[in-house]
């Protein structure tokens, strides 16, 4: 089933899947699916547990595999270089900010702005300048030195979405953003996400619960049992498709596919490329 594209005369959809299948080893885990969304929408994967929706979101990132016919992410097929680094934000599952050793907001949040310039590369003037506003756009301009360590698990939250737009992205991808946080960071999400949605980067939202974001996403895809059950606006989805979330993936090493969670440096590294700052 393949929604609207939305997309501008001459250039291709964000997102567009080709009887796809998608799984881990050679198990599909999401089989033979068509879908294809434009540049700009916002656009909600929905599903009850072992659905496939995770692994359909893990799979335009190069974290699944594609076993068979077509997934190509904003122009450019999935696992083949030079894939669309730097252009595809990605907010993972995951709730809290992890490091054995402490790191400030501002180095975690420079992490992301490496996916632009690549690990080796020091960061600019310019590129603090957008660390700056990545986290000003999430509301902690005022933690900018603290430790992430020390931040509630809604505001680490935040984190890891300023992480993901220091990139910059044409297309962000999020996992289950609004699980486990509190109403305020929620709500400060949405309006983080309207922004964003409103500066034309595609979105991408895995979640089990619309309410939040439902002044910002329009259109719901609704996995069922490895297929595409419903492809159309939000308010048409089925009430129940959601329902308590636990992956449906199996779990992968790290270190697999183009985009992972961003980039991993040290906070020494980073402190370095940050200019010291």
């Amino acid at each position: 089933m393949t929604g609207t594209q939305g997309a501008g005369p001459g250039r291709g959809p964000a997102i567009r899947l080709r009887d796809a299948s998608i799984g881990y080893g050679d198990v599909s885990i999401v089989a033979h699916v068509d879908l294809t969304v434009g540049h700009g929408e916002a656009v909600a994967v929905l599903g009850s547990n072992g659905s496939g929706k995770t692994t359909l979101a893990r799979g335009l990132l190069g974290l699944a595999a594609v076993l068979d016919g077509e997934v190509e992410v904003l122009g450019a097929p999935v696992g083949r270089l030079p894939g669309p680094r730097g252009r595809v934000g990605y907010v993972p599952q995951r709730h809290t900010v992890s490091g054995a050793v402490p790191a400030t907001v501002r180095e975690v949040v420079g992490v992301g702005r490496l996916a632009r310039l690549g690990l080796f590369r020091r960061l600019g003037p310019g590129d603090r300048s957008v660390v700056a506003d990545a986290v000003a756009a999430v509301g902690l301009s005022d933690r900018m030195n603290d430790p992430v360590a020390s931040l509630s698990g809604g505001q680490q939250r935040r984190v890891l979405v300023a992480r993901a737009l220091a990139a910059e992205p044409e297309l962000l991808i999020m996992d289950e953003p609004t699980a486990g946080v509190d109403a305020a960071s929620q709500e400060a999400l949405a309006a983080v996400l309207a922004d964003v949605s409103a500066t034309g980067t595609t979105l991408a939202v895995v979640t089990h619960e619309t309410g939040p974001l439902a002044g910002v996403l329009r259109r719901a895809v609704v996995v069922d049992h490895g297929r595409i059950s419903y492809d159309g606006p939000l308010a048409g989805a089925e009430p129940g498709t959601g329902g308590h979330h636990h992956s449906d993936d199996p779990v992968e090493p790290e270190g697999r596919g183009y985009r992972l969670d961003q980039l991993r440096v040290t906070p020494d590294a980073a402190r370095a490329r940050l200019g010291g700052s």
